[in-house]
């Protein structure tokens, strides 16, 4: 009750320091920005109550007082904190490669490709079928060719093998969960974020040849696909370099170093072109395991002021989910949820059995696989920019799928981590953390502890 008046008095507080502004867009963004801050973490208090993921809370938050609700966030105001929303994807990646030690990705590494490899073969298959099948019910294939439906089936498959590495890393930020259904998903949607631009950069290459549109933007080329990735590598390794000399000779200021790092090099990214999310998560990998103490000291530094852009960046995600396309959508939309949910929980069961994964990754890792965002709307962006006009139709029905997908997400992620016992507290009773009842214990003698989480929200 008392968050809930909480909300209310800041939404009260808000429509009276409104009407004071001169701007006829909305409010500053400044103000938008402090707002959103403690609204949706309210919210996410809320959402906490309610057994839910924090991570929800901010999803709600956002599309409560966003342009399709209350309109407290303008659409103006959206697109002056893209930068925000940047910062976040940055410190994201960077936190991310800083969490992977070199001794668990030898360790792990088979596993996590045989299991991304068939979950992302299956998932693209069967959502290319169903939506080809579904045929001129679904918008962007009316009135369609037989090559014009299978192009644009073959790119709205790509996007839906698209995972969300920002919200599998909230939840493990939240739930402190490091066992291997924490680990293995980490380690999959990191590798998948690689994987997707160079399968996607193909589809649209063969969705050229079937669908040639005049006067759209050329095709990345193999060798543009090639710099956008080992390029990445490249830059990200001397920019984690860099940060590993100055963490062992320097080692002030490192909440600022870090900040300056993060934009650093997510603006490096853009004007080398290359792969931005991997060149900061190879950064904050190369940094981790160049260095043995000065990494951990620059992590935690950023993992406490991250918290406030962490919670604006899920806010303004969910602001920016159309609830109207995705009401329009319900009855296409959810089949093609279901159909991918289910691809992605037989991928991951068939690639854990390939490559003899223990009873808890191939039951539970599959939910960490859920929630799409960040890259896939880029994607979705490429896509309209290629096809003006079916391309802009496809982007609209494919962020309809996202707003399902990055909602329900999160709440059986954590629901996954509970059960599996990786929860500290709130663990099935007779489990232990990383067990299934009647297995084996998880960690073998001489095997490396869980890797701790980086405690973002």
């Amino acid at each position: 009750m008392r968050r809930a008046v909480i909300l209310v008095l800041l939404l009260f507080g808000m429509q009276l320091i409104l009407p004071l502004g001169v701007r006829p867009e909305g409010a500053p963004s400044l103000l938008t920005f402090g707002f959103l801050i403690l609204a949706a973490y309210t919210v996410g208090e809320i959402a906490v109550v309610a057994r839910l993921p924090k991570v929800v809370g901010y999803l709600v938050a956002g599309i409560l007082f966003g342009p399709d609700v209350l309109v407290v966030v303008t659409e103006s105001a959206m697109r002056e904190l893209a930068p925000v929303s940047q910062l976040a994807i940055a410190l994201i990646a960077f936190l991310a490669g800083a969490e992977l030690q070199i001794d668990e990705v030898r360790k792990r590494g088979m596993t996590i490709l045989k299991m991304l490899g068939v979950e992302m073969l299956l998932t693209f298959v069967s959502v290319f079928a169903l939506v080809f099948a579904l045929g001129e019910l679904v918008p962007f294939l009316d009135d369609t060719t037989t090559p014009e439906r299978v192009a644009f089936s073959l790119l709205f498959a790509s996007l839906a093998v698209v995972h969300s590495p920002a919200v599998t890393i909230a939840i493990l930020s939240e739930t402190k969960a490091g066992g291997p259904v924490a680990r293995t998903s980490l380690g999959i949607v990191l590798v998948s974020d690689v994987v997707v631009v160079v399968l996607f950069s193909a589809t649209l290459a063969i969705a050229r040849g079937l669908a040639p549109t005049p006067g759209a933007e050329v095709g990345l080329s193999a060798g543009a696909v090639a710099w956008e990735i080992f390029g990445a590598l490249l830059v990200g390794a001397i920019l984690g370099g860099v940060v590993a000399l100055y963490l062992r000779f320097v080692r002030r200021e490192l909440l600022m170093f870090g900040v300056v790092v993060t934009f650093f090099g997510a603006e490096l990214a853009r004007l080398a072109h290359v792969e931005t999310l991997l060149t900061l998560l190879t950064a904050g990998f190369v940094m981790e395991n160049a260095t043995k103490t000065g990494g951990e000291a620059l992590r935690h530094a950023l993992e406490r002021s991250a918290a406030p852009v962490f919670v604006v960046f899920f806010a303004l995600a969910g602001a920016a989910m159309q609830l109207d396309q995705v009401a329009a959508f319900w009855p296409l939309v959810v089949p093609i949820v279901l159909v991918r949910g289910a691809s992605i929980w037989g991928g991951t069961l068939l690639g854990g059995r390939w490559a003899g994964a223990g009873a808890p990754e191939r039951r539970h890792v599959w939910t960490g696989l859920i929630a799409q965002a960040g890259v896939a709307i880029g994607l979705a962006a490429v896509v309209a920019a290629a096809y003006p006009v079916r391309g802009v139709a496809l982007q609209t029905f494919f962020l309809a799928v996202m707003a399902i997908n990055q909602t329900i997400g999160p709440i059986v992620y954590r629901q996954a981590l509970v059960k599996s016992g990786e929860v500290r507290g709130e663990g099935e009773p007779g489990e232990e953390p990383g067990e299934e009842p009647g297995e084996e214990p998880g960690p073998e003698p001489g095997e490396a502890p869980p890797i701790p989480r980086p405690a973002a929200t």
